[in-house]
């Protein structure tokens, strides 16, 4: 497994892509910390960046990777080398590579211009999204043999995380506004690991007024630090779930 994750890790360090991503990344952090005129404004900057790109930076990078490396996945399964050894390699340096780049990219402006507590969180966060949709990406290219399909899985999943579910959940408040669904909400804004990072980030920055319906009430609910360890206990949930679905379903491959 350490030789295969070796491999997968510094091919993808080598990626232009990967590169460009972390350059991109630390550009736009330093300008924004460079002309914001308060620390805090830079990071929820950063922050709404980070929601949007390294997930899907992340989940396409991921899926089309596993999709070009099906020959690479063939070689290695007629070697006697355990299946689930070959998949949770290829997870771990696809992940770890991507979360380095996330962190050399984000990581040092952050921590030189922000409070140390707020980086920190803001890195944990980031690197929790790329590892969730990492798995994700994994779960779409297992789904199906067709690279296109995989990819427009990918993308739809993007999507709905990142732009439709909090509309979502508020047309849903709106349409049952007469009732109290207040723990209802709580619990559909665990159904989003977008929406769990943003709250995590701006429960911190203690900004509740820009953090959205789903963050308000989830404020009340968790906003101590059993509610972070219980948030940070969601975000692992959606690391380990996807993943083993797809683990399970590569087993079972016919290759």
């Amino acid at each position: 497994m350490k030789r295969i994750l070796k491999y997968v890790a510094l091919d993808i360090l080598r990626n232009k892509i990967v590169i460009a991503y972390a350059v991109i990344l630390a550009l736009f952090s330093w300008c924004t910390f460079a002309l914001e005129d308060s620390a805090s404004k830079g990071v929820l900057t950063v922050l709404n960046i980070v929601l949007l790109t390294v997930p899907l930076v992340s989940v396409l990078f991921a899926t089309i990777y596993v999709y070009n490396s099906n020959e690479f996945i063939e070689l290695l399964v007629s070697h006697p080398v355990k299946r689930g050894m070959i998949w949770k390699a290829l997870f771990t340096g696809l992940s770890s590579s991507l979360v380095l780049a996330y962190l050399i990219g984000v990581g040092i402006p952050v921590l030189l211009f922000a409070d140390t507590a707020t980086a920190l969180m803001l890195l944990a966060t980031g690197s929790f999204l790329t590892v969730i949709f990492v798995a994700l990406a994994f779960l779409s290219s297992i789904l199906t043999r067709d690279k296109a399909k995989g990819i427009g899985i990918s993308i739809l999943l993007w999507l709905y995380f990142a732009l439709l579910f909090d509309g979502l959940v508020l047309f849903l408040f709106f349409q049952f506004s007469d009732y109290p669904i207040e723990k209802a909400v709580v619990l559909l804004s665990a159904l989003s690991p977008i929406d769990l990072c943003r709250i995590l980030i701006l429960l911190h920055l203690d900004e509740s007024a820009m953090m959205g319906y789903t963050g308000a009430i989830f404020r009340n609910y968790f906003g101590t630090q059993w509610g972070l360890v219980l948030s940070f206990g969601l975000l692992f949930i959606w690391i380990i779930v996807p993943f083993l679905i797809s683990l399970t379903r590569f087993k079972k491959r016919d290759l």
